[in-house]
């Protein structure tokens, strides 16, 4: 979700980062109130495994099993100045949409289009046109209104009874931690930093005390809670603790976060989706005012999160009366998904 319309490298603000959380709102939705209704093959997700905004269309649309109804176009971990570009595919053009930029599909839409070119985006096929880049609503759609086209089997990430407190929960995620490695990131303040990174380290407290006693966060199965908080949890060793000075701790060092993120990656639909190489690769690579140099470190080491984790003695149903998502898709598949 990175601001890829404006200069490469530049996102340090003068004091405290603010988010432009201005999306395109229309939705996609069963009765197709905004013109566009939910219809099998019609639509493309276009998204990037780099990006922890994206990344949540990816395990949603793997454990709803929505793969045959929405396609994925995925760009690579870089971008230009300009836009999200489609640099895995041969000859760097979406074979789909037959674009080399997605601003090419913002702009078929909104030829003045003012914002960023974000992912995720679903872009409808037939007109090349994006529909919506509203990441947060996105995935509550997939749970909500494309029901019809869910595998059998589905969870319920979004159940009805639970919903104002996944809101909360997801909510306090979103402004501290999600949003809170960011603002700690991009802060071009030493007030603002210390401000971010007080709240992001109090909530991430809160969060583990939260976990100590119960398997995920609101129930006992996965909600739409636990993929918000585990796609920053899985980037935080490798990235923000660096690169965003996110640094009293490591997740590593925070033993029951540490053991739930680990428990979600071993799940079939969220560490499938992972590419450390080209998390690292975005961030570093990207953010030249905070890493000039362009250098992609190393390390952390990685196999720890193939370690046992333990959690199942708290009990718990990871996808509650349904069942495991089957293997990705060959074309989808990580290539490595932990590297040594």
């Amino acid at each position: 979700m990175t601001k890829s319309a404006s200069e490469s490298g530049t996102y340090v603000e003068s004091g405290e980062f603010k988010r432009d959380t201005n999306y395109i709102t229309t939705r996609i939705t069963a009765d197709g109130r905004d013109g566009y209704p939910v219809e099998a093959g019609r639509y493309r997700l276009v998204a990037a495994r780099a990006c922890p905004w994206a990344n949540r269309t990816l395990i949603v649309r793997r454990l709803l099993g929505l793969e045959n109804a929405l396609s994925l176009g995925l760009c690579g971990p870089t971008h230009d100045r300009s836009s999200w570009t489609f640099d895995l595919d041969p000859g760097g053009v979406d074979p789909v949409l037959g674009i080399a930029k997605l601003r090419d599909a913002y702009l078929a839409r909104f030829p003045d289009y003012p914002r960023g070119i974000t992912v995720p985006a679903i872009v409808d096929i037939a007109t090349g046109q994006v529909v919506t880049n509203d990441y947060a609503q996105i995935t509550l759609d997939f749970s909500t209104e494309w029901t019809a086209l869910h595998r059998p089997g589905a969870p319920l990430l979004y159940p009805e009874p639970l919903r104002e407190e996944i809101d909360e929960v997801s909510l306090a995620i979103f402004r501290d931690v999600n949003n809170g490695v960011y603002r700690c990131g991009f802060a071009g303040a030493q007030d603002a930093y210390d401000k971010a990174y007080d709240r992001l380290f109090s909530r991430l407290d809160q969060l583990g005390e939260r976990l100590e006693g119960q398997r995920y966060l609101v129930g006992d199965t996965i909600t739409e809670a636990d993929v918000r908080l585990f796609t920053t949890l899985v980037r935080f060793d490798p990235v923000y603790h660096g690169h965003f000075k996110c640094n009293r701790s490591k997740l590593s060092e925070m033993p029951v976060l540490w053991a739930y993120a680990r428990d979600l990656y071993q799940t079939p639909g969220f560490g499938d989706t992972i590419d450390f190489g080209q998390i690292k690769t975005h961030y570093y690579v990207v953010h030249t005012d905070i890493n000039p140099t362009r250098i992609v470190p190393k390390g952390p080491d990685l196999s720890g999160w193939l370690t046992p984790h333990g959690r199942e003695s708290l009990g718990g149903r990871p996808f509650g009366d349904g069942t495991p998502p089957p293997p990705p898709v060959p074309s989808e598949q990580v290539p490595t998904p932990v590297l040594p």
